[in-house]
């Protein structure tokens, strides 16, 4: 038999009505021949139509007052961190699973997550009464776990990364016929998350000159800017991504998906080595513009969020306040009328320490700076005198030379940027020689909790910063890996209550072993970078 254009686009959409997709897929069949075109989903009937208010809330947009009067412009939160799970991501995961036939359901879901959108398919697939399994890497902290199951998912932990629970879910999802949820590059998911921007513009009862938009793998942003500019394209759309996972501002530069090779763990909910395909293709198509903030900048952030709510939102969570602020700055911008997303509250508290720590140096509250001091009675007091009226909120000291003393100071400041620059060229006045280390990752994370002063008599040292998987055990098979061939000399190791460790580390390397020393720490796997030039190192440490 003879199959024709017509009984072709008419199975199509037989299969579409049964895949959940009767309203996404539109297919036209071609003049020439029998292919035929499937047309672009229809994002605006798809978030009209999503079904996603049997679990998620219509969060209220509240002006976060006292931000609003320090930079001079109106700034609207979108409190997706109200959630029943603390994130924006049971919206689109619900809305996946409405689009399911009862057999899929039957058989239940299954994805791979280590945090937001793990909560939001187990709350999700408890309302719809189906099996979940959640695949989680084994590295995801206890407390991620544990909020899991307590929604009735069945957590299985795989893999030091999410790579490797990605690969584990998916060979599970054909072992047992389960649907795979993605977390984000599904136009069904997208168009869960779009609801959001669809309260948005019912709820904001006036102008809107932007919404800043978090980015990970791009569903929250493609759902949100093809909704908006579809209803009110004047709205600019400005796509927020740490500096250092920013995976679909490089992808829109390149012209196509791009992977990246390594992936900041900080702000670990937007921590996406590749975006998806169709989040590419929709926000390439609608978002006006894609910018990048620092930890720094994100802990400042939150630090904002506290101040105007009192409550505390995770590093994602906070990623489009440090964007709204740094663009506005940047811009010189007043008087302007802004939505921000305050996506996820899914903090560790053991975190905690370590974002109060940045906030004040990306508030620029704070400066921290390494100061060479004449080793003499009455060095500090003179110092002290130089600073003036300013706290100084931390001084690290130890003796190590018979005529000049290092020491490392932070510095309140109440006028921020221009303050910093005053104080340096009034030190410099002064005859002090100096090394400004606000911005020196290094001694933010390392330096300024190490004490016992230079080595002496440390033959052939090279500085390295680590980041490895954090779980139970991880630090003796850390130095295990990096072998008893060559003596470590320095080491610093902090917790952070995140998924991964941070170590700086000093190894001993005769010049001749140099490249055998590379090739090993190429061979381990773990995300290193060497420190051997930093600055910090150099006055404090070397």
């Amino acid at each position: 038999m003879t199959t024709t254009p017509s009984d072709f686009v008419t199975s199509v959409r037989c299969y579409a009505r049964i895949s959940g997709y009767d309203t996404l897929l539109k297919p036209e069949p071609r003049r020439s021949g029998q292919r035929l075109i499937m047309s672009k989903p229809d994002y605006t009937a798809l978030v009209d139509s999503a079904e996603v208010y049997d679990v998620a809330d219509r969060t209220p947009l509240e002006t976060a007052t006292l931000l609003s009067k320090r930079i001079g412009n109106e700034i609207l939160m979108k409190r997706e961190d109200l959630q029943p799970v603390f994130s924006f991501k049971l919206r689109g995961a619900y809305n996946k699973l409405t689009s399911l036939t009862d057999e899929q359901l039957g058989h239940g879901v299954i994805c791979s997550s280590a945090g937001n959108h793990a909560q939001g398919v187990a709350l999700a697939a408890k309302r719809k009464q189906v099996r979940a399994v959640i695949v989680m890497p084994q590295t995801t902290p206890t407390i991620k776990v544990d909020a899991v199951k307590s929604l009735g998912g069945e957590v299985v932990l795989h893999g030091d990364t999410y790579d490797d629970a990605y690969a584990h879910a998916k060979e599970i999802e054909a072992q047992e016929s389960l649907t795979f949820i993605h977390p984000f590059d599904d136009p069904m998911v997208i168009a869960g998350q779009g609801t959001i921007g669809k309260e948005i513009l019912e709820q904001a009862h006036g102008p809107i000159d932007a919404i800043f938009v978090p980015i990970g793998g791009g569903g929250l942003i493609a759902g949100i800017a093809s909704y908006v500019k579809n209803k009110q394209p004047k709205i600019r759309i400005i796509g927020v991504e740490a500096d250092d996972s920013a995976s679909m501002k490089a992808s829109i530069e390149a012209g196509k998906p791009i992977t990246l090779d390594h992936v900041g763990i900080f702000a670990d909910g937007v921590a996406v080595r590749r975006v998806g395909n169709e989040t590419f293709r929709v926000c390439k198509e609608h978002v006006d513009y894609f910018m990048t903030v620092d930890t720094d900048q994100i802990c400042a952030a939150v630090r904002d969020v506290f101040e105007d709510t009192r409550s505390i939102v995770e590093p994602a969570g906070a990623l489009a306040i440090a964007g709204a602020k740094a663009y506005l700055s940047e811009t010189d911008t007043k008087n302007g009328r802004y939505v921000v997303l305050n996506c996820g509250a899914n903090v560790n508290f053991d975190r905690l320490r370590h974002i109060a720590e940045r906030a004040a140096v990306g508030e620029h509250r704070e400066m921290l700076i390494a100061v060479e001091i004449p080793e003499e009675p009455g060095s500090f007091r003179k110092f002290c005198e130089a600073i003036g009226k300013r706290s100084i909120t931390e001084f690290n000291y130890r003796y190590g030379h018979q005529r000049k003393a290092h020491i490392f100071v932070g510095v309140e400041l109440r006028a921020g940027l221009n303050e910093r620059t005053e104080l340096i060229k009034k030190l410099h006045g002064l005859g002090y020689p100096l090394e400004d280390l606000s911005d020196n990752e290094v001694a933010k994370l390392h330096v300024r909790h190490m004490v016992g002063g230079s080595g002496t008599n440390i033959e052939d040292e090279r500085l390295f910063r680590f980041e490895f998987p954090e779980r139970p055990g991880a630090l003796l098979q850390f130095l295990n890996a990096i072998s008893t061939d060559w003596n470590i000399s320095l080491f610093h190791y902090r917790n952070h209550g995140s998924d991964h460790g941070r170590i700086l580390a000093g190894i001993q390397v005769p010049p001749d072993e140099s490249g055998r020393l590379e090739a090993h720490l190429a061979e381990l796997g773990y995300a290193y970078w060497e420190e051997s030039n930093n600055p910090a190192y150099a006055m404090f440490l070397a």
